[in-house]
């Protein structure tokens, strides 16, 4: 159990309290966002269940170069400094937030961890949350963008059975595609599920370890960065668009 969320549990957490964690998180994920803004860094929220690839998703965005964008990292765990460790041996520079017992990460964890990380010359920020399909998506960090990796192992229904992830994704990259062949799994079952939950579809299929999808991939990364540069660079009365 989630010790400062209650994992949506009123009996666990009261309403009451729970809206103050939230208020509180809340103001600390806009600090956050205007701290993002001052260094013309593109934050991702990049969320999914253990064993869904999202390390892995990030080793092969490095591989590839990013377009030349330049990569850093806060990677979310209960323990140990694993994908901390593989994502720098990747070229990211990388810190590790440890949880302990909290289901996900909030933005006073990201705020603290970015004192440990020098981001002056990065582009796009990775906050890699705690694997969890749950508690993540309810808890603002500042980002600017939500990316959720689906593992086709997972199944079809996941979207379905975990709505609230999906809901606020920007994005869904569906990785370990190159394991379709050996699943039972539709790919337009799956990709029906996500059309029913997504406000607006955005699905990329894609697999770290053959690099098919890649250059899609990298081109929707190109593509926030030069829109959220644009919002950054608008005055702060305005909006985009005008």
């Amino acid at each position: 159990m989630c010790d400062s969320c209650g994992c949506g549990d009123p009996r666990v957490v009261s309403v009451d309290l729970h809206q103050r964690i939230l208020q509180a998180n809340d103001s600390a994920a806009r600090h956050n966002r205007e701290h993002f803004a001052s260094q013309g860094l593109v934050a991702i929220n990049l969320m999914g269940s253990p064993g869904s690839g999202k390390t892995a998703l990030l080793e092969a965005t490095a591989r590839a170069g990013a377009s030349g964008l330049k990569l850093a990292a806060l990677s979310g765990d209960l323990a140990t400094d694993h994908d901390g460790e593989r994502l720098r041996a990747a070229g990211i520079p990388a810190a590790t937030i440890t949880t302990g017992s909290a289901c996900h990460l909030d933005a006073t964890m990201v705020h603290r961890a970015l004192h440990q990380l020098d981001c002056r010359d990065r582009d796009l920020l990775f906050i890699e949350n705690v694997g969890n399909l749950v508690c993540p998506a309810v808890y603002d960090l500042g980002q600017q963008a939500n990316v959720v990796a689906l593992s086709v192992t997972e199944g079809e229904d996941k979207p379905l059975k975990y709505p609230v992830m999906f809901r606020t994704a920007n994005l869904v990259v569906l990785t370990k595609a190159d394991l379709l062949p050996y699943l039972e799994v539709k790919m337009s079952a799956m990709e029906e599920a996500l059309a029913k939950v997504m406000p607006r579809p955005a699905i990329i299929k894609l697999s770290a370890r053959t690099g098919d999808g890649l250059t899609q991939w990298l081109g929707w990364l190109d593509e926030l960065v030069v829109r959220q540069h644009r919002a950054f660079a608008l005055p702060a009365n305005a909006t985009p668009g005008e």
